[in-house]
């Protein structure tokens, strides 16, 4: 077999070159249309009936360069192109290229992309929830009282970290922007400017929690839960010192997925939540501890996962403990980029928070129960977390890319909505039945199993729909169709705010609360979907100036 060359002069470099995308493209699994440069004409016929890549690939001056080998018949099929032949000898021919060998790589290698681009994503969602679960299943051993205390204490320390989450998506657009620039120091300005922020953040948080902590954790729970707000003032200023932490492990974290690397905070997670979990059985169920055991635990895996990753991120040749400060510019340019996630996360974290605060009035086993299904709930929708990350790094190719169809970022977006059908009807079928047949597994009392057994149904409802919504709201924020998902947002909160409190007032008790969270996910789901099969909406308009198309800046 010989290696032959599509390229005219010189007749020996065997080179397909290939335009890289340049540093405001996004990456694509797909091959829509390539252009390939050739060094002169060529105008007669040729038949490529083999397209074979040499491994590996190499990158030379700004092009992505591959061999092709194979022997080139003309189109009578019997005549091969030599090497050393000059480009007089194939005079008259045109390049054909199965165009189909480019665009349609095999669906295996399509799935491998999406999940090495999205499974660190999961571990970012999953660490959180699953730690508060892991204290949720020892605790509820124990005491029904601090099992009921964990309510108000996750929602001061998991859903209040939600609100930063923010640093995460700026860091990894800078990032990943800055590293097709290749410029290594922009890359590492922008990771001190972005550790500094974060770490201001985890300070603040950090005295926030220590000296009005009692009085928020009283104003949510009541007065008169008295048991309650002192277990749950012990949860929250033992986590509590772990803010500066958490924090800075997320920048760093997120720093590392703007780099393409999953391994090093896919370790950290997994020996964070080790820790955790042998933490808690042993603080909490050998040595006693309670409710400050599983605090510690959680604390003490939260520290090491940050200093894991700040360990990864200065392995790949960048100091993790260089801190800047940042320019006013830089800082509004940090909230310009996090703007829409910003207003997502403030109203799940508010409705979530309304959901706890109307099971606390209702008794310490409704409260109970309430905090076993919340946390099921929260550790199974993060699942779906990353078809909202592949469709934010996937669609704006099609959208607005170079090489632009709607048509493609309509198929797309039917593929993801499957999936997410798909993974919604398994999370919802698996995490109904773990509380409904295992319920032993979070608390042996019954009066708390009777009431977990009550929102069975809705819990189902809300679960199966939301992996298909993070799609459709990760596609809209693909378009940057960022007025409408704010305002979708905030008016969700707010119906489902006024349905919560009509439910309550009514005395529906805790089913009340699950069908409030219900008609939430629900209005999500076909706000998004109306919005983008609309014929003005972004799959279907051919005028795109009418939106926002925001374009990453280097800082």
């Amino acid at each position: 077999m010989q290696t032959k060359t599509l390229i005219a002069h010189p007749p020996h470099s065997c080179l397909l070159q290939i335009p890289t995308h340049s540093s405001r493209s996004k990456p694509s699994l797909f091959f829509s249309n390539p252009s390939l440069s050739f060094t002169s004409r060529v105008t007669h016929t040729l038949r490529l009936p083999k397209l074979r890549f040499s491994a590996p690939v190499r990158r030379r001056n700004g092009f992505a360069t591959g061999c092709i080998s194979e022997n080139l018949e003309d189109s009578a099929g019997n005549r091969r192109v030599e090497d050393g032949e000059d480009d007089a000898s194939v005079s008259g021919e045109v390049v054909e290229v199965k165009k189909e060998e480019l665009e349609n790589p095999s669906l295996w290698n399509q799935m491998k992309e999406i999940a090495m681009f999205t499974g660190p994503a999961t571990g970012l969602w999953i660490c959180g929830p699953l730690m508060s679960l892991i204290d949720t299943v020892v605790i509820g051993q124990g005491s029904s009282i601090e099992l009921a205390a964990l309510g108000p204490g996750t929602v001061m320390c998991d859903y209040m970290s939600y609100v930063f989450m923010f640093l995460s998506i700026a860091t990894s657009n800078m990032v990943a922007t800055s590293l097709a620039r290749q410029d290594k120091n922009e890359v590492q300005h922008q990771i001190s400017n972005l550790l500094f922020v974060g770490l201001t953040c985890g300070f603040l948080m950090l005295l926030f929690t220590r000296f009005f902590g009692s009085w928020a954790l009283t104003a949510f729970s009541g007065s008169k839960n008295v048991e309650l707000i002192s277990a749950a003032n012990t949860y929250v200023q033992i986590r509590g010192l772990a803010w500066p932490a958490l924090l800075v492990g997320w920048v760093t974290q997120s720093a590392s997925l703007g780099m393409k690397d999953s391994w090093g905070p896919l370790k950290a997670l997994a020996v964070a939540s080790a820790i955790n979990a042998v933490g808690d059985v042993l603080l909490c169920s050998f040595l006693g501890y309670g409710i400050a055991g599983a605090a510690w635990a959680t604390m003490v895996s939260q520290v090491v996962a940050g200093y894991m990753m700040i360990e990864a991120l200065n392995n790949k040749g960048y100091n993790g403990y260089a801190i800047s400060v940042p320019s006013s510019k830089e800082l509004l340019t940090v909230l310009g980029l996090a703007a829409p996630v910003f207003v997502t996360m403030m109203s799940k974290v508010a409705f979530y928070s309304l959901l706890v605060y109307f099971a606390t009035s209702m008794g310490t086993n409704t409260m109970a129960a309430h905090q076993v299904m919340i946390q099921t709930f929260c550790m199974c929708t993060v699942w779906g977390e990353p078809l909202s990350q592949t469709a934010q790094s996937f669609m704006p190719e099609f959208i607005y890319g170079v090489n632009r169809s709607l048509a493609k970022a309509r198929m797309l977006l039917k593929s993801l909505v499957i999936i997410g059908a798909i993974l919604g009807s398994v999370l919802g079928i698996i995490g109904t039945c773990v509380p409904w047949l295992f319920p032993n597994i979070f608390t042996p009392d019954q009066k708390i199993i009777q009431e977990m057994h009550k929102v069975l149904i809705p819990y189902f409802l809300a679960l199966a729909v939301t992996p298909p919504t993070h799609s459709l709201e990760g596609t809209l924020l693909a378009g940057r169709d960022l007025k409408f998902i704010s305002l979708s947002m905030s008016g969700c909160f707010s119906l489902g705010g006024l349905l919560l409190l009509l439910l309550s007032s009514r005395g529906y008790g805790l089913a009340g609360c699950w069908w409030a969270l219900v008609a939430f996910q629900w209005m999500r789901f076909f706000l998004s979907l109306r919005r983008l099969i609309s014929p003005d909406g972004i799959l279907f308009s051919e005028d795109m100036s009418r939106y926002k198309l925001e374009k990453l800046r280097a800082v």
